[in-house]
């Protein structure tokens, strides 16, 4: 038999890996075939490197989206709260640095404007250089407004309402850029600017079982301070070490039951129907099978919903390990 080395095996001799925090104690390790950038911006550091993911945005030592299963986070992200909404025309993105969230936005024909904001023009434009598929040109419709910039402030000064309101940005750690993002004094505002019927999401963090309370728990409770309907839902993404967490919450129409509303949203049945007559688009992950399963999650995590009494605030924060 011959000597088949390839360079993982090279790699693995010499040491190098990429390794990532997840919980105290726990750690991923992973052979790094490769670093296509690595530097620093005014607010954290940024990399794109090739794992067994392929390749990878990571910031500050966090995955935040890999090639393999992106398109899993951005679909499970933006469709269900565009699909719930109906007929979106005006949306608003905060972060979404790798333009895949407006890339999924602007799937949908009844788009006439996204504005997104993110803070660091050094992500978007390496995303663009290095990941282009990511957004695979969306930066080229004239329905995107795309402004570098702080998305609290941005998003409290830009007049008018939105349809559907979407935070993709990075998790609440301490020192990190986004924290005020996940607070209800954020929620509050957010609520205010929404149309009728408008529909507001964000990422949320872990949301396995044995670690869904570091913050996904304490989002769902604040947002259930701001919002009569929240529905909490997971997708598996394996890049992110496992199941990954989502808040997804609107106020119910009047005289409608909420707890029947909600009900109805995650036993809903015409989610195929609903995207043949919205986006049109065959998604890679997201359907009417799968959304049942991203609804309807674990019986721990819905436990830990019902007992969480953590609300998020500028003066009490959570921060995500």
């Amino acid at each position: 038999m011959g000597d088949h080395h390839t360079i993982e095996d090279e790699r693995e001799k010499a040491g190098f890996w990429f390794e990532e925090d997840v919980l105290p104690g726990l750690k991923v390790k992973m052979i790094l075939k490769e670093i296509s950038f690595n530097g620093e911006s005014k607010f954290q550091q940024v990399q794109i490197i090739k794992t067994v993911f392929g390749k990878t945005l990571v910031t500050d030592g966090k995955t935040q989206s890999a090639e393999s299963d992106e398109k899993i986070y951005h679909e499970s992200l933006v469709v269900p709260a565009m699909l719930k909404h109906g007929s979106p025309k005006r949306v608003f993105i905060g972060g979404g640095g790798e333009l895949a969230t407006a890339r999924e936005c602007l799937r949908f024909p009844s788009v006439e404007e996204v504005v997104m904001v993110d803070i660091d023009e050094v992500v978007v434009n390496i995303c663009k250089e290095h990941l282009p598929t990511w957004g695979d040109g969306c930066w080229e419709d004239p329905r995107l407004n795309l402004i570098i910039g702080d998305a609290y402030s941005n998003f409290e000064s830009i007049g008018g309402k939105f349809d559907v309101v979407i935070m993709d940005i990075s998790d609440p750690i301490e020192a990190g850029p986004g924290i005020a993002l996940y607070t209800k004094e954020f929620y509050d505002m957010v609520a205010s600017k929404l149309s009728p019927g408008g529909v507001f999401v964000t990422q949320s963090g872990s949301g396995d079982v044995h670690n869904f309370d570091d913050c996904m728990t304490a989002i769902n409770r604040t947002c259930r301070e701001v919002f009569d309907c929240v529905a909490p839902y997971t997708s598996s993404v394996p890049s992110f070490g496992g199941n990954w967490g989502f808040n997804m919450a609107w106020n119910s129409k009047d005289g409608e039951e909420k707890e029947e509303e909600l009900k109805s949203w995650k036993t809903c049945l015409d989610i195929n129907d609903r995207i043949k007559s919205t986006s049109h688009h065959d998604y890679s992950f997201y359907d009417g099978e799968t959304h049942l399963g991203m609804f309807n999650p674990a019986k721990q995590l819905r436990r830990g919903m019902e007992k969480e009494e953590r609300v998020i605030t500028r003066d009490n924060p959570v921060f995500m390990y």
